[in-house]
């Protein structure tokens, strides 16, 4: 039996610009340093190295791997840190040549030397890295990690262990695939959404689920309203323009709005032309993953890669389907695409250095496909048929960063997943769920066997693709 995963498992707030090479390894060093502090060991350390493998050395650059070492190592918190402070904490570090470790005790710290890319391949996992502490008596305190994808961090003997005795999950409603779920609604004669509220408050009070999720609901709105609102060019050298303040211009025109909320009721009182829903849709998306690429706040959705596609279609409800949407759709929404994530995530993958961008965009669109689904009234069957529509028409999708940015083609595959996801909701809406021919689970596994079956220079290493067909001194 798997673990309990929660929502808020699968929905985190944190740094872009990617969940598995950024978020991941910044969540690796805290649990290293708390490593350290409960062997009482810390104040001892004299000498920090970190060396990194397979897909987090390939492309760890592009994706602030090096930064988010440096600021776990620094105690920052990817969920409360001030953005903009980033860039003064990592300057600092490289000119000093110092890091304040666990924001506690200074000690030398040269990035160029201490943080290692090495190519080759960790056994266990494509996203491995090694941390190494010496304390002043000469000896070496080692700790390995993996980052799994979407934040997620384990040790290899954790996985090891949960086989041999089999961690029961503690949830009313023990979930480890779709067909489980819909007998769980079909026996409780409730929605999905009321099934995974049920676990959820057995594991935390009611009121903080409730704040929780419209916590992570702001902070995506937030997120959109930042990068409708932000010009410029995007870091990383591939001189990518902003598309989405200019897009929100042109469909917004001069409005008048003091923060998001705002934004969001003027937005919904705005006609909306047949031909412009497309536009907004993929407004919202660009505007979440240009925030992601500028190393802004984000949600995990279920990735920071793929963070644009679950914000883009509830905000495509809210301002296009129900103007009358509130607080009770947006958790409603949030439970069902979580709980859809979990089952990818136990069945198959997150991970794009394991599965592609299947793994990825392929995910949140099948979870934005069944939450859709149900806050438009769709049934349990209906809500599972539209996350396997919109899973089987991103089977095989591959993951070719140009340069290992999160940007070509990341930010516009955001917008492609948003736009099936509201596709293969309307699809399940109109079909007879007796008629369906492929199970969820069914294209899990496949998405599954696709990952094995793909070859690496195609899984998040930039070695494939469009990563070599196009040169970023062209760009």
């Amino acid at each position: 039996m798997e673990e309990c995963i929660s929502v808020f498992d699968m929905l985190k707030i944190g740094v872009g610009p990617s969940s598995s090479h950024t978020l991941g390894p910044w969540r690796a060093a805290e649990r290293f340093l708390n490593e350290l502090k409960d062997e009482n060991q810390l104040e001892k350390v004299t000498h920090v190295k970190v060396d990194l493998y397979g897909s987090l050395s390939l492309t760890g650059k592009g994706h602030a791997t090096d930064y988010a070492v440096m600021l776990g190592l620094s105690g920052q918190d990817p969920e409360y840190i001030p953005v903009q402070n980033i860039d003064s904490i990592i300057q600092a570090i490289a000119k000093t040549h110092q890091i304040n470790l666990a924001n506690e005790i200074a000690i030398d710290f040269n990035p160029e030397t201490d943080i290692v890319f090495n190519k080759n391949f960790l056994p266990f996992h494509a996203n491995g890295m090694t941390f190494t502490a010496t304390i002043n008596d000469g000896q070496e305190i080692i700790s390995t990690f993996y980052s799994i994808g979407g934040g997620f961090v384990v040790k290899e003997e954790r996985i090891n262990a949960k086989k041999k005795h089999q961690i029961k999950c503690a949830f009313p409603f023990p979930i480890q695939n779709a067909e489980e779920l819909l007998q769980y609604t079909i026996t409780e004669n409730k929605l999905i959404s009321e099934i995974v509220f049920a676990n959820e408050i057995s594991m935390r009070p009611e009121a903080e689920v409730q704040s929780e999720l419209m916590r992570i609901w702001n902070t995506m709105l937030e997120c959109m309203y930042i990068g409708c609102h932000s010009e410029g060019i995007l870091p990383g050298g591939l001189n990518v323009r902003r598309r989405a303040f200019d897009m929100h211009q042109g469909l917004i025109g001069l409005s008048n709005y003091n923060s998001p909320q705002e934004w969001l009721e003027c937005i919904r009182k705005t006609e909306v032309k047949f031909r412009q829903i497309l536009k907004w849709v993929s407004c919202f998306a660009l505007a979440v993953n240009e925030v992601n690429a500028a190393l802004g706040r984000v949600v995990t959705a279920p990735t920071n890669g793929s963070a644009g596609v679950i914000p883009a279609v509830l905000m495509y409800y809210m301002v296009i389907e129900n103007h009358q949407a509130d607080e009770k759709q947006i958790k409603q929404f949030l439970m069902v695409a979580g709980e859809i994530g979990s089952i990818f995530k136990k069945g198959s993958t997150i991970s794009a250095a394991m599965g592609g961008c299947q793994a990825e965009i392929g995910v949140s669109s099948a979870m934005a496909a069944g939450a859709l689904c149900e806050v438009m009234g769709g049934t349990p069957d209906q809500v599972l048929m539209a996350a396997e529509i919109a899973m089987e028409h991103h089977l095989g999708l591959t993951c070719d960063p140009i340069g290992g940015l999160v940007q070509i083609p990341c930010i516009e595959r955001n917008t492609m997943g948003a736009i099936k996801a509201i596709n293969a909701a309307e699809l399940a809406m109109e079909t007879d769920a007796k008629n369906a021919k492929v199970p969820l689970d069914k294209v899990i596994d496949t998405m599954w066997q696709t990952a094995k079956d793909m070859n690496s220079k195609y899984k998040e290493t930039s070695e494939g693709g469009l990563a070599v067909a196009v040169n970023m001194a062209d760009c």
